[in-house]
């Protein structure tokens, strides 16, 4: 029985929105998009692609985020409206070309009243600045931005697990259905103006990581990149959430998601290799995940800040006068800075207790060295937020009386403007940043730039920001060693100028050159890559909520119809069936590893069909299959890819390899052991021709691990050997040199074409690389005339994934339906030859 909650998140997905209120009818927004259909909402079959042709030639960008870049306020019945230029997403354009337009879908920071007034806002600002607002009901904005946002996946996401109700929260299905409805009006905005042929959508942070499912699902080609501006915890962590496999389905209906740092790419593509079983690849640079034929790129790139803005706002700093009057007021003073949000995880506590240890242990910096500590406003709110204001007033109090008339701690906590800040950079020896997490951090930008006038500067970071890779001049700390910290801030202090000087000459340059504008302009740029090799695919939609997925393939690469073979099949002559085994005939993870009756039975009747001629080729060993596949006596067994082949109709077993001498074995299965012994869930599988070593129930980071150093030691130790070092799905494998299924199968082919019985039509069924051996005989004995000229020829792969077969099949159950089909139409040839028989 499905619970009313789940239902409830089915409609949501689905395009129905019964909960939160219905939508309007009536828009005044204009809309460009140029595919028909119902913009408010869609079923589980629109799956509407953009092949229209499009009434827009130039490419436009549309930035979505939770909030819009601008300032709000409303003063005697009259809305003003101004840009936020400190906003991120208005300096990111400056990275686009010149002529690419930029719309910017998102919230206010105020609360617009009645569907008229939201109206007449909305109108105002797409006509004035191409801003489409979303307007949130009270209780939707509080459940998706304060409930799941703010109490469940921010701690998350920053290392904060709900052990109890009052430690992060305990996962509210109610939230999380809030913020499925927060996306789904998002994406409905975001239908209201899009173009989805040349529009490119690049959608921002952790509240908006199920929107790209609702993009995909109404636009199978839409150009679509997300980037993640706060942490991605690592598997052990992210785990924990029960809608984990929802959020990395939907982050993976993106073409380019973009991180920080390498280590949230990292934790990011680790949690979709265990929960998702996807893997990644590295070529010529870029990082790719496969998944369901498209290429998802990774990005790492941290973000940059705005150099102009900078620079611009210090020179009003200066006029002023904000930076003589700090000069003044610390006259004689060492200032070290520090500048962090209300948050609980920016470890202001920790900085300051730091500042104790240092004054404690080095007394010649009392009265001299000052920390002044700046707390911006929280973003978030709860008990969480009031206790750490507590702790870091307690603590203030405390240093500043334990320290007497010295006064080593200036605590500010009131709104400070921005060119303020910037005085404080101006004359701030130090900056200090001790989060214990943090997505970014641009702080030590800006007070590198800042610093630039004196030629020099120091910097005391957290190991756990993002910025931290990207600033290698910095002093790197533990925030939780307090002692340690605390020596770090005096080693800042006491550094020589010159050294000072070289820190942030280094720092400089890489700043200077990795502005926000690099940033944008680089994700854009491998967006644009990417998308190309998707428009040369096929693509459609599959699924339903968040299992909805776009498959892409290459244009020639079709799934196998059933009715279209049959069809061929009944009109062959002489038939060529070479069937795959395992994850073919039977799944993969079946435990029972025998065939069934059903594929017994199946088999039996194609055998008996004089016109076929069936054969298994299978990696197993000819033992098992000898004994499984005995009681049909007209079928082929090519055992061990290929070494050992058994005829239709004969009992002996022929070598087809080349290779007689095993002394190898003795080599390599010492090795397999050591790895089996140090590989919990590994084993080795022992064959007359071959030595496999699988890691199918072993940790799947460390199996592959390990399979990558055995593949690597076993290449060395047996370079003048003649066998073949392979690894596959799961196993690493040793055989002897020129043993594949393509091998055995030109040899099948040559062979019926000796006896004079060109084969007409080709049935060639596998799921795994080594059948991919198969596939391009195939294509080499139509070249080598080992076939009729006119044959027909159905290669076909199980598993809609990229390969040299040209069609495919869903699962072994379509395979088994298939050749159930087949077998079928040859009884009935077979009954109307015997009827025919009896009448003559």
């Amino acid at each position: 029985m499905i619970s009313r909650s789940y239902t409830n998140l089915l409609d949501l997905a689905s395009g129905n929105f019964p909960v939160m209120g219905r939508e309007r009818s009536r828009r005044l927004l204009p809309r460009v998009m140029t595919v028909p259909g119902n913009v408010s909402e869609f079923d589980d079959d629109d799956q509407a692609s953009s092949d229209n042709p499009s009434s827009v030639s130039s490419d436009r960008m549309i930035i979505v985020a939770n909030r819009l870049p601008l300032k709000a306020e409303r003063l005697n019945g009259t809305w003003s409206f101004a840009w936020d230029q400190d906003s991120l997403y208005l300096q990111l354009k400056d990275g686009f070309p010149e002529d690419m337009e930029v719309l910017y879908v998102g919230s206010l920071s105020v609360d617009v009243v009645g569907s008229h007034e939201q109206e007449h806002v909305a109108q105002i600002l797409l006509e004035k600045f191409k801003c489409v607002p979303a307007f949130f009901p009270p209780d939707l904005q509080s459940k998706f931005y304060h409930g799941f946002c703010k109490r469940q996946l921010w701690p998350l996401f920053h290392y904060m697990l709900p052990f109890s109700p009052a430690n992060g929260g305990r996962f509210d299905r109610s939230m999380w259905e809030a913020y499925v409805a927060a996306n789904k009006l998002f994406f409905q905005k975001v239908v209201e103006v899009i173009n989805p042929d040349d529009d490119f959508v690049w959608i921002h942070d952790y509240h908006l990581m199920v929107l790209p499912t609702f993009l995909r699902r109404r636009f199978n080609r839409i150009r679509m990149g997300f980037f993640l501006h706060s942490p991605f915890p690592s598997s052990e962590v992210y785990r924990s959430l029960p809608v984990r496999e929802e959020i990395l389905k939907a982050l993976l209906n993106s073409d380019l998601i973009g991180f920080h740092t390498f280590d949230y790419a990292r934790h990011f593509l680790t949690c979709c290799s265990r929960m998702l079983g996807l893997e990644y690849q590295s070529k010529r640079g870029y990082i790719g995940l496969e998944y369901h034929g498209r290429t998802v790129g990774i990005k790492i790139m941290p973000v940059g800040i705005d150099m102009g803005r900078i620079q611009s706002v210090m020179r009003d700093s200066e006029e002023e006068g904000k930076v003589m009057e700090l000069e003044r007021r610390y006259e004689g003073k060492t200032v070290l800075l520090g500048i962090d949000d209300m948050d609980i995880f920016k470890g202001i506590n920790l900085k300051l207790l730091a500042m104790e240890q240092m004054l404690k242990q080095h007394s010649t910096w009392r009265g001299k060295a000052v920390l002044v500590q700046i707390v911006n406003p929280a973003r978030g709110k709860g008990i969480d937020i009031e206790k750490t204001r507590g702790e870091i007033e307690e603590t203030c109090r405390r240093i500043n009386e334990e320290f007497g008339y010295h006064q080593p701690i200036v605590y500010i906590d009131t709104p400070i403007s921005i060119t303020e800040i910037n005085a404080y950079y101006h004359i701030a020896e130090c900056v200090v940043v001790t989060a214990v997490r943090d997505g970014m951090n641009l702080t030590p930008y800006e007070y590198i730039v800042c610093r630039q006038g004196a030629k020099k500067s120091v910097l005391v970071a957290s190991e756990f920001i993002g910025c931290s890779p990207s600033l290698s001049g910095a002093i790197r700390v533990n925030p939780w060693n307090v002692e340690a910290t605390g020596e770090a801030l005096n080693e800042a202090l006491s550094m020589s100028d010159g050294e000072k000087r070289l820190r942030h000459e280094k720092h400089y340059r890489y700043v200077s050159t990795h502005d926000v504008a690099f940033w944008s302009r680089s994700f854009l740029q491998d967006l644009e890559r990417i998308c190309v090799d998707h428009f040369k695919k096929r693509c459609w939609g599959m699924g339903i909520s968040f299992g909805f997925r776009v498959v892409a393939l290459d244009p020639n690469f079709r799934k196998l119809s059933i009715p279209l073979i049959v069809s061929d099949y009944k009109r062959a002559k002489s038939r060529g069936i070479l069937l795959d085994y395992d994850g073919t005939l039977i799944p993969q993870n079946s435990i029972n590893k025998a065939p069934s009756q059903e594929v017994m039975n199946f088999l039996a009747a194609l055998c008996e069909d004089k016109k076929n001629s069936v054969f298994i080729v299978s990696g197993r060993g000819r033992e098992s299959l000898g004994e499984w596949f005995s009681p049909c006596r007209n079928i082929g067994i090519a055992a061990e890819h290929g070494y050992f082949l058994k005829w239709p109709g004969s009992e002996k077993w022929e070598t087809c390899g080349q290779g007689t001498d095993f002394g190898w074995m003795q080599i390599v299965e010492p090795v397999m052991k050591q790895y089996t012994e140090s590989t919990d869930g590994s084993s080795i599988e022992v064959k007359d021709s071959a030595l496999v070593w699988q890691y199918r129930d072993a940790d799947p980071g460390f199996g592959s691990l390990q399979a990558k150093e055995m593949l690597e030691h076993l290449e060395s130790v047996l370079a003048n050997e003649p066998v073949a070092v392979k690894s596959g799905h799961y196993i690493v494998e040793v055989k002897p040199q020129g043993v594949s299924k393509g091998y055995v199968s030109e040899k099948i082919f040559s062979s019926m074409a000796e006896e004079g019985k060109p084969v007409d039509f080709v049935l060639c069924i596998g799921d795994d690389r080594s059948d991919e051996d198969m596939f391009e005989a195939i294509g080499n004995a139509m070249s080598k005339n080992l076939l009729c000229g006119d044959a027909l020829v159905f290669a076909c792969t199980v598993g809609q994934k990229p390969s040299k077969a040209k069609y495919y099949l869903d699962d072994t159950m379509e395979v088994r339906s298939m050749l159930e089909s087949l077998a079928e139409a040859s009884e009935a040839s077979n009954f109307s030859m015997r009827e025919l028989d009896d009448a003559l």
